[in-house]
């Protein structure tokens, strides 16, 4: 199931969300639709993917996996091939809410409720070998995307996407998730058949809701403006994108340092550490100038947000147990999806608001102390003696 899920997130990532950077430009110059509106699209689908996910959560809980990912997949293909078809924009922007019905159903939110379930105590190491490897998404599909560009146009490159989607991940999904679904080991505080309504109503879980979704939108706006940023400050562009890179690369090694840091630090203290992690890291970006001193910064800064993915994927587990994880994860995610979605626009705008990209990575960074002060107090009370975790791992 492990492997079955690391193939299809990756393509499933690669033709949903890291295909159409690539080829934004080009459907702006062929359509002659702006920018901002092919892009509103593009966000419209993570908007919807935030609201079918809290559903999708709930069909998980009881059914598990392989019939709600099946069918994302299966309606996944179509709506790339609407995408690619599109003759105006209303229909390309309903296409793109389509695809956001199938996001919801085929993207990490479900895929990390799945692992969860299948392995229990081992769920952390399920998870970081998931996001170590559908983090590959990019590096794999953005080439790619590339290529098939220089050799069709973007609804050709589309209608190959589709067809590379429907031969990995609908028999992926269909028949690579086909294990039993365990009956759900209640881990948590929270025993009670009404738990799932309590937890959703309660002080902690709004907290933590509130804080993932600042430190989401404040690490969506980091990584969309760090080559913009780097570009104003004099580096050329192919440095600014060597940046980038390494942030990338900062994240896979946060990935990997997950689980010393559940065994040595507490819930709260993790979450609490790491956004002060990224507090800091953006404030760096923001006022440092020299070229080597900002492509460390941004390592470091990758690093934490690495790190954040994991926070993000075991948040629920580590308070509440796996019981009602998909339910609860659900509603959890889809604020961070919100905000994701909008960062990219939220973030240039406020940098012409504040006058540039320096002091808009300063008001990020003041954002993230916010989201900090949150997640002190997004722990239940039954947890507030507990010790780290060290049974996930």
């Amino acid at each position: 199931m492990l492997v079955t899920l690391c193939v299809t997130e990756i393509t499933s990532w690669g033709v949903l969300y890291y295909a159409f950077p690539v080829l934004a430009t080009e459907i702006n110059a062929d359509t002659g639709w702006s920018v901002v509106s092919v892009t509103a699209a593009f966000s419209g689908s993570l908007l919807m993917a935030a609201l079918v996910g809290i559903w999708v959560g709930r069909v998980l809980d009881r059914r598990g996996p392989r019939a709600v990912m099946t069918a994302g997949a299966v309606l996944a293909v179509p709506a790339v091939l609407l995408i690619a078809a599109a003759q105006n924009l209303v229909w390309f922007c309903a296409a793109w809410l389509l695809a956001g019905v199938a996001m919801g159903a085929v993207l990490y939110p479900p895929a990390f409720a799945a692992l969860t379930r299948w392995y229990g105590p081992r769920r952390v190491r399920a998870l970081t070998v998931l996001t170590l490897v559908a983090g590959l998404a990019s590096a794999v599909f953005a080439p790619l995307t590339a290529v098939l560009a220089e050799q069709l146009n973007w609804r050709g490159v589309y209608v190959v996407l589709a067809i590379i989607l429907a031969l990995v991940t609908v028999p992926g999904h269909a028949l690579g998730l086909r294990g039993p679904w365990p009956e759900p080991v209640d881990e948590g505080p929270v025993t009670a058949a009404r738990a799932p309504a309590r937890v959703l109503r309660s002080r902690a879980f709004i907290a933590l809701v509130a804080a993932l979704a600042l430190s989401g939108f404040v690490a969506s706006a980091v990584v969309i403006n760090l080559v913009p940023l780097l570009v104003d400050r004099g580096i050329d562009p192919a440095t600014a994108a060597l940046a980038l890179g390494l942030d990338g690369a900062g994240q896979v090694l946060g990935r990997l340092g997950y689980s010393s840091l559940a065994r040595r630090l507490g819930v709260r203290a993790r979450l609490v550490l790491v956004l002060l992690g990224v507090a800091g890291t953006t404030a760096l970006l923001g006022v440092l100038t020299s070229a080597a001193a900002l492509i460390v910064a941004a390592t470091v800064a990758g690093t934490a947000r690495g790190i954040l993915t994991l926070l993000n994927a075991t948040a629920v587990t580590d308070r509440w147990g796996a019981a009602h994880y998909g339910r609860l994860s659900g509603v959890l995610s889809a604020p961070l999806t919100v905000t994701t979605a909008l960062a990219p626009w939220a973030g240039a705008s406020l940098a012409a608001v504040v006058g540039g990209y320096s002091p808009m990575f300063l008001v990020l960074a003041a954002s993230t102390l916010g989201a900090t002060a949150l997640a002190l107090a997004s722990t239940p009370p039954q947890l507030s003696e507990r010790k780290p975790c060290t049974t996930s791992l």
